[in-house]
């Protein structure tokens, strides 16, 4: 693999682009600069701070839900073609800044700027899909059993919703929950992660210049996310909680909104298995491990984990993953060329190393990277990881970094058992051509959703989420609408 340098300072194009970058709360429909320390945001692919922002206090944290509260009334009763008409907006000022947005991520999260654009389009497609969704929410209308009365049923806003976003993919987790709150007559205050709140903030402004009105969508980052949060969560104005992030914070979060009972949705940890049976195309295999592994820097929740391979293929596999993964260009996401960019940070780097230490401890063996380079920045070489024994952190942690951790398997139950062998159950990969099996395999395994010969199953027409630890809910799709809306049923007598 081919590392690039990365010592280079921020080129003019993306110093202006910073510049134009709120730097405040938004608040009821306007900036604020905040009154305490500012929080830095760093490229991670250079180490170097590249703009300091607002740091939301709790009461910043109050007033932004007071101010989603007041405009809540008015946003509820507005029509559902209006609400319609303004994410259709946001959804076509988004295209036309695309250029912007993309390259706004590369530098604060660091990915490719290829992969950045295909964020543009991903997050995009909420705003597309939740504004056709506003005008397609329907209830019920009919006659009860007995004869002795009316029943209807119709859909309300369920209120004032709180939404926590995370770093990795700082446009498309905004826009996958603030479109259907949105559309379904929602407010929203948003906390967005303290690492990259920058997409956040400038969504925020597009939205405004899309026309949703002031106090419909607050945005408060934070580098103090429980202090804020927990007030917010504790007020009983507050009617909804979505969080994206790991399954400890969310088993914490979901303690606090049991106190009011509040409507949530829960994006946790996963632990994805990857299943190659030995009559799989190798050649669609490899292709979606590339996907579903190393996509975003292997930093998603999606990512392959598990590479779980039967014993007569495993030897292929691994060659031609490895001669892929060699190939691959690391540096600056801005930079030609470049395929994997920097991890998040430096504690990512230390986890990733850890990992590997852990597993070669253990019988392991690196047949490529396994190590951090020399040089500014945050990053971690692509690594392909052989004969992984049961037991290894590989295994049984979220891995959140561009390791390829391979074991095998020799009988269908077999990869069946090591599929389901951990608390999380978010995503899973099958590769196979006998469709009997890949049938049994969409019934066996036990995830919210699942990739059959395929490395990518995330579309915004499509519900997203998982089982046991990886949470509850789903966003996207018709039934993500649904999360932000309550069921009231009234009867009329005969």
């Amino acid at each position: 693999m081919t590392i690039v340098d990365t010592t280079t300072e921020l080129a003019p194009n993306e110093a202006e682009l910073l510049a134009r970058v709120p730097d405040g709360l938004f608040i009821g429909g306007r900036w604020e600069a905040g009154t305490r320390e500012q929080i830095e945001v760093q490229d991670p692919a250079t180490g170097r701070v590249i703009k300091r922002i607002a740091n939301a206090t709790p009461e910043d944290g109050i007033r932004a839900l007071d101010a989603a509260v007041a405009a809540a009334d008015a946003w509820a009763a507005t029509a559902p073609r209006v609400r319609a008409e303004i994410l259709r907006r946001a959804f076509d000022l988004l295209q036309e800044r695309r250029a912007d947005f993309a390259l706004l991520m590369t530098l604060e999260m660091g990915k490719p700027l290829a992969e950045a654009n295909g964020e543009v389009t991903y997050g995009g497609e909420f705003l597309r899909w939740f504004s056709e969704e506003a005008v397609r929410i329907s209830g019920r209308f009919g006659q009860n059993p007995e004869g002795t009365g009316t029943m209807v049923v119709s859909q309300r806003p369920v209120g004032p919703c709180y939404l926590i976003t995370p770093w990795n993919f700082p446009l498309a987790m905004a826009t996958r929950k603030i479109a259907p709150a949105l559309a379904a007559g929602c407010t929203v205050v948003v906390k967005p992660a303290e690492l990259t709140p920058l997409t956040t903030l400038f969504f925020a402004q597009l939205l405004a210049d899309a026309g949703v009105p002031d106090g419909v969508v607050n945005i408060i980052p934070t580098s103090t996310a429980r202090t804020v949060s927990e007030p917010i969560i504790a007020d009983p104005r507050l009617r909804k909680l979505s969080f994206t992030g790991s399954t400890p914070v969310g088993r914490s979060l979901l303690a606090q909104a049991g106190q009011n009972v509040l409507r949530t949705s829960m994006e946790l940890g996963g632990n994805a298995p990857f299943v190659v049976f030995d009559d799989a195309d190798l050649d669609k295999a490899v292709e979606g491990a590339m996907l579903a592994k190393f996509r975003n820097i292997g930093q998603a929740c999606t990512a392959a984990n598990r590479f779980i391979v039967h014993e007569s293929v495993a030897e292929e596999f691994a060659r031609r993953v490895t001669e892929r993964v060699e190939s691959f260009r690391v540096g600056r996401g801005t930079d030609d060329g470049v395929t994997i960019g920097p991890l998040i940070d430096d504690r990512a780097v230390a986890s990733m190393t850890a990992l590997v230490e852990d597993a070669v401890s253990r019988g392991a063996r690196v047949l490529t990277g396994g190590s951090a380079p020399e040089g500014d920045g945050f990053f971690f070489e692509p690594t392909v990881i052989v004969d992984v024994q049961p037991g290894s952190e590989l295994l049984r942690e979220e891995i959140f970094g561009p390791i390829l951790a391979i074991t095998t398997f020799s009988t269908e139950d077999e990869a069946v058992a090591a599929a389901n062998s951990t608390e999380y159950g978010l995503v899973g990969y099958v590769f196979t051509q006998d469709l009997a099996r890949g049938q049994r395999m969409i019934d066996r395994v036990d995830t919210g959703m699942m990739g059959l010969n395929t490395g990518l199953v995330s579309n915004a027409a499509a519900p997203f989420g998982g089982v046991k630890q990886s949470g509850l809910g789903r966003e996207g799709g018709l039934e993500g609408i649904h999360e932000y809306l309550s069921t009231k049923y009234t009867l009329i007598p005969a």
